[in-house]
């Protein structure tokens, strides 16, 4: 397979076959541009280049802001005894796979977990298949084959950490008394139940397992080290303070491979003010009450006396960008409305329709053609539903409903990593889980003529059904997540 010129989205010709097929056409096209922007792959083969045995690491695009080591740092692969490269997430073989193509024959061993479900992209590197958003046993495999390659580590080997979005689930291995099953209840408790932020949940699951908070580093210690992650140096988070160097070094949680900046007592602090200490697995609750200081994670002073440089594979919002470069292109005045659309992907996508209909039918705030871009993070609290879907297939059915007979407008939003929710799916030719969904003004029409309840569909967040029979659900080949991307089109 091609890497740097392939696709991302499998199905545009069933997706442009129906409904305003001038605009989706449009619309595939900037998608495209977006999330080629996402592709991890390619960002790593600009980080790093090889020219015999020098290899030249370091791009200004992928530095942080403030980064005392910044530069091209020149590594001469004949002063290691061993290359390995280890890691975890969702797009994370891309990476992995970009470095077996940089360091071929140098290249000792390396093992990684990707998400069930992706392509087989490595060779002499390990994969090993896990489960997200809630670990499985494939996680705690995977993680025990990476603890198993730091065995014996001295200075004279290079070590290159991959954590990708997801890395947080994909990368488990429980301290001892807990078991996987309780990760899960918790992960589902926090995320999934309460709808709380990834953040929150890292506090406790940080402060539960043997890898996360830096502990990734700690093992390969006294290695040289490059860590590579699939997010910016500079904006690690949805926080909107500005974030260099110094930031993420001390305010980290999620990113495993570089220190922590989170405490037992923040994790306490989770359960206690979302009232879950009862509801808490008891293994759980009892470590993070323990608070055993051996079992904390690895902190700013400990991470800075090793061996390091650090890598953002993914510049700030560069997939907005690229897709608002490629609707001017097509003709669309771009409009990037927030790059942190952390919301409910009902009530966001009510208010960002609402906005295109009022372009559409009275040129406020802007004139058509426009396009409306978003990224960020949805979620929602799906309580007792048990539907099978994704944030980005809800915001589009929502959208399919509010724009009922525009004939101007279309809507697409996807999860980069071609992966919107944890899948689940079962229908003859179609894949687990769908990257998103694609809808105009003749969507919601053409699912009631076929016998589709929309809005009982939208109460039980079973949103993949629906989507699928209306031809309407984009398929994407997996990669890397950086949030999900959403744009409306309003055309002329």
């Amino acid at each position: 397979m091609s890497f740097v010129d392939s696709r991302r989205i499998l199905n545009a010709g069933q997706l442009t076959s129906h409904g305003n097929t001038e605009i989706r056409k449009n619309m595939i096209e900037i998608m495209e541009a977006g999330l080629a922007a996402a592709d991890p792959y390619r960002n790593t083969r600009k980080n790093i280049k090889r020219d015999g045995n020098i290899l030249r690491i370091g791009n200004r695009l992928f530095e942080a802001d403030g980064d005392p080591k910044s530069g091209v740092e020149i590594l001469n692969l004949n002063d290691f005894d061993r290359v390995f490269v280890v890691g975890a997430g969702k797009g994370v073989q891309r990476v992995a796979k970009a470095l077996e193509d940089v360091l071929e024959d140098k290249l000792t061993a390396g093992a990684v977990t990707s998400k069930h479900g992706d392509e087989l992209l490595v060779q002499k590197i390990e994969n090993t298949y896990g489960a997200h958003p809630t670990p499985d046993e494939g996680c705690v495999c995977g993680a025990k084959k990476i603890i198993a390659l730091s065995e014996g580590i001295t200075k004279r080997d290079l070590v290159f950490t991959i954590i990708m979005n997801g890395g947080s689930s994909l990368l488990t291995l429980p301290f001892n008394g807990i078991s996987v099953e309780d990760v899960k209840q918790m992960t589902k408790m926090v995320q999934i139940d309460h709808g709380l932020h990834t953040t929150y949940l890292n506090y406790i699951r940080n402060h539960i397992d043997q890898l996360k908070g830096g502990r990734i580093a700690r093992i390969f210690h006294p290695a040289k080290m490059i860590h590579l992650f699939g997010t910016d140096a500079n904006r690690h988070d949805t926080n909107p303070i500005k974030q260099d160097y110094d930031y993420i070094m001390r305010n980290n949680v999620w990113l495993h491979n570089l220190p922590d900046g989170g405490t037992f007592a923040d994790a306490q602090k989770v359960l206690e003010e979302n009232g879950m200490v009862d509801e808490c697995p008891e293994s759980i609750r009892k470590a993070i009450y323990e608070a055993d200081p051996i079992k904390e994670t690895v902190k700013y002073d400990e991470y800075n006396q090793m061996d390091f440089r650090f890598f953002g594979l993914m510049p700030d919002c560069l997939w907005l960008t690229e897709a608002a470069k490629k609707a001017e292109q097509l003709g669309y005045a771009p409009y990037i409305l927030t790059r942190l659309l952390n919301a409910d992907p009902g009530q966001a996508a009510t208010i960002i329709q609402s906005i295109a209909l009022n372009i559409e039918n009275h040129g406020e705030p802007m004139k058509p053609p426009a396009a409306l871009i978003t990224g960020g993070e949805m979620l929602v609290a799906l309580n007792k539903a048990s539907g099978v879907g994704g944030t980005n297939q809800e915001y589009c059915l929502t959208a399919a409903a509010k724009i009922t007979g525009s004939v101007k407008i279309v809507c697409a939003s996807v999860d980069t990593d071609g992966t919107d929710g944890p899948g689940g799916f079962d229908a003859d030719e179609a894949p687990e889980c769908f990257g998103g969904g694609m809808v105009d003004g003749s969507s919601y029409t053409a699912a009631v003529k076929v016998g589709i309840d929309i809005q009982n569909h939208l109460q039980n967040h079973d949103t993949s059904a629906p989507l699928w029979q209306m031809n309407d659900a984009i398929i994407m080949e997996h990669g890397a997540s950086v949030c999900d991307l959403s744009v409306t089109l309003i055309s002329k």
